[in-house]
């Protein structure tokens, strides 16, 4: 079957199932195209709480999926690779992570929403990387916070409010694998190149960023800008949509150094078409969570999109 029918028949289905399937940034080109909404963690938590949808199929990690399951415990998630899990949500184990808490009990816990679901239930509010600023502004300067599992975001956080938020020690391997050394080299190889980088690269890096924000962030960033140039510290999935709405600029994905030309997410990247294909056909595979973790993890969730309404990042 040529991509061309597997498309025509992956949207036959996703009529036929009242079906709706969501996609991150950093999926590949065709999955971004038969998506019916494409976004990064916040704005893709949002169309998951808001469908009305029958089956949600998402593409993108595990803990995507869990978080639409969460967020629509009555509907049926499916996901097109079971092993499509994430590096971060793994850097942070629910027991070792108990632990880690019990240590600080008068700090409340905010979790990068890159974490599983136990994680949620351990969490008083979740946010992502297009909210964390605000939601952590929002809170009175003497508060104690956890910052989990992400230590290169809390870092960042932490920089730019003056806080001392703890940090549980987790990193995306995408991004920690960025150096600032080969970052700056590029950056001089490229003198008319800005540099725009994503939050979980350390800190090294975004200290030579022109701008800092999430895969959304950038995405608005570059739109709105008048340069022409864009060197891009992320995930290479990115690109694909960066190009769509700028094929007047020009992007160089930042790698960790000369010998690699990409810098893929491998989980991420395990969904294709076929998979997709497939999920819709058998309905599989199933993101299934207990009520009572659902019910837990909910709570921080739903605080964080109340709290980003009311602060106005999202409508």
């Amino acid at each position: 079957m040529n991509t061309k029918e597997t498309i025509q028949k992956i949207l036959k289905l996703k009529k036929k199932k009242n079906a709706i399937i969501l996609a991150h940034f950093y999926q590949i080109p065709e999955i971004q195209d038969i998506a019916d909404f494409v976004g990064d963690s916040l704005n893709l938590a949002q169309k998951a709480k808001d469908t009305e949808s029958d089956l949600i199929l998402f593409c993108g990690v595990h803990f995507m999926g869990e978080t639409a399951k969460i967020l629509n415990p009555k509907k049926k998630v499916i996901i097109p690779d079971m092993d499509a899990g994430c590096s971060l949500a793994d850097s942070c184990p629910e027991e070792d992570f108990k632990k880690f808490k019990e240590q600080y009990p008068n700090h409340i816990v905010i979790s990068y929403i890159n974490c599983s679901a136990k994680i949620k239930t351990l969490s008083d509010m979740i946010c992502t990387s297009g909210n964390a600023l605000q939601l952590v502004n929002s809170l009175p300067k003497d508060q104690k916070i956890i910052f989990a599992p992400d230590k290169n975001l809390g870092g960042y956080l932490n920089r730019i409010t003056g806080r001392d938020m703890v940090l549980w020690d987790g990193t995306c391997e995408v991004h920690e694998l960025l150096t600032a050394e080969y970052t700056l080299k590029q950056k001089k190889s490229h003198p008319d190149y800005l540099l725009i980088a994503h939050p979980e690269c350390n800190d090294a890096v975004l200290q030579i960023a022109d701008y800092v924000g999430s895969t959304a962030g950038m995405i608005n960033f570059v739109k709105g800008h008048n340069h022409k140039k864009f060197l891009v510290a992320t995930e290479s999935g990115i690109v694909y949509k960066l190009k769509k709405d700028n094929p007047d600029k020009d992007f160089i994905v930042v790698t960790q150094d000369e010998t690699c030309s990409c810098n893929d997410c491998r989980y991420m990247k395990l969904n294709t078409l076929d998979k997709v294909l497939a999920s819709l056909e058998e309905e599989k595979y199933e993101i299934i969570l207990d009520d009572k973790l659902i019910e837990e993890a909910k709570k921080p969730i739903i605080k964080m999109l109340d709290l980003s309404r009311e602060l106005g990042i999202i409508k």
